[in-house]
């Protein structure tokens, strides 16, 4: 029988509370927690009085950086992204920085991930507003990601630009090199790009908003000059081939954690054994073990800044007045509105995506569970007969 490893089976088994940054603590132990007693839980009974079985249902954590959570708020993103979707075709590009630059970002991470996902956003909108490659301002979601295969440190910005964009004289123009697989050409993107970067880099260090050590600040020049005589990658994928396509992608890689637990193949009391991609040996799957620690300092480098919004929205999409001003587009260009939004309760999306219906009896299969009460996280000071749930399941039963 397969065994299903977890990122919260090795918070578990490891001590990892002294050997984490304490901005890191809150949030590595949410994931610890998740879907366990100690973040409480809802209370079903069977409504077959021939079964009257019990069921728990734990409460999650609801963190971004879970690979158990998020399914309903990616859900409903992406049917919201689904909406503003313009009749055209649809760019994958990406934007790195050279590794030189991974201490400085490490150090000023919130400020760093910020001139990436700005600088990206100046190159697309620059070249949008080129007549010879499209002369229209067109809708961009760009999303920073920042691991590699192997959980190394990889900042990177992935955007999604569509291939047709809105005109100074409000009309809809389609891009003329879109039919051809290429929007705006990649290495003029890269000098852009790249002079951008630097320039705002160093404003940002001259006005201290980005901090360097010592050592970096001796070698700030010369770091300079050398990334102006490197090329920096900037590398356009295949367009997507429409809508479902992007949505698809949407689904599938832009809400992406650092690792999904599928990724976990083996554990131990020692070691943890994942599987990755190697993009330099024709993209074979290969699998890596690690020291819990190691693992776990790794996957660290990669929680975000406190309230960082890691997906954000330009051009059309940019979020002042987005849904007025795509519904004006579709409206002008007299093309079929999409469908209105729909709120879908949480056990048709487990049954649409999972064939898991969570309102069936798991003991006699034919019972509907009933929800008898909500257990919200008990502190265990307040009363530590309490941390028996054998002794709350009895007390709600009775109340009812």
């Amino acid at each position: 029988m397969e065994t299903n490893y977890t990122i919260q089976n090795i918070l578990q088994k490891s001590d990892w509370k002294n050997n984490v940054q304490s901005g890191s603590k809150p949030i590595l132990n949410a994931i610890e927690k998740c879907r366990t007693k100690e973040l409480g839980f809802h209370l079903q009974k069977c409504d077959d009085a021939t079964c009257n079985a019990i069921k728990h249902i734990y409460h999650s954590c609801r963190n971004r950086h879970c690979p158990n959570c998020g399914f309903v708020k990616k859900e409903e993103w992406i049917e919201a992204r689904m909406r503003e979707l313009f009749p055209c075709s649809y760019f994958h590009i990406v934007f790195t920085i050279p590794h030189q630059l991974n201490a400085i970002c490490m150090g000023n991470r919130k400020e760093f991930f910020n001139l990436m996902l700005e600088a990206s956003s100046y190159t697309l909108l620059k070249f949008s507003k080129d007549e010879k490659m499209l002369g229209a301002v067109p809708g961009i979601i760009s999303v920073l990601h920042t691991w590699g295969q192997q959980l190394s440190f990889h900042p990177h910005i992935h955007c999604i630009v569509s291939g047709g964009g809105l005109t100074k004289d409000g009309n809809f123009k389609i891009a003329s090199k879109a039919k051809s697989g290429i929007l705006f050409p990649v290495k003029a993107m890269k000098v852009v790009y790249r002079a951008f970067f630097m320039r705002r880099l160093n404003q940002e260090v001259r006005n201290g908003n980005i901090t360097l050590t010592q050592e970096q600040l001796f070698n700030f020049a010369e770091l300079k000059d050398e990334l102006f005589k490197k090329e920096w990658i900037v590398y356009a994928k295949r367009p997507f081939g429409g809508p479902q396509q992007v949505i698809e992608y949407l689904g599938r890689y832009v809400n992406k954690v650092a690792i999904s637990n599928q990724r976990i193949k083996k554990m131990d009391d020692d070691t943890v054994t994942f599987e990755y991609k190697d993009y330099s040996d024709a993209s074979k799957t290969k699998l890596m073990s690690l020291t819990h620690q190691e693992f776990l300092r790794r996957f660290e480098q990669h929680i975000l800044p406190f309230r960082f919004t890691k997906i954000r929205s330009y051009g059309l999409y940019a979020n002042n007045k987005r849904k007025k001003r795509v519904a004006k587009i579709f409206e002008k260009q007299k093309w079929p509105p999409h469908p209105k939004p729909m709120k879908v309760p949480l056990e048709i999306r487990l049954l649409e995506a999972f064939c898991i219906d969570i309102t069936k009896c798991p003991t006699c299969k034919t019972g509907t569970m009933k929800l008898m009460q909500i257990v919200m996280p008990i502190k265990k000071e307040r009363n530590d007969a309490l941390d028996d749930w054998s002794v709350i399941q009895k007390k709600i039963l009775e109340e009812k």
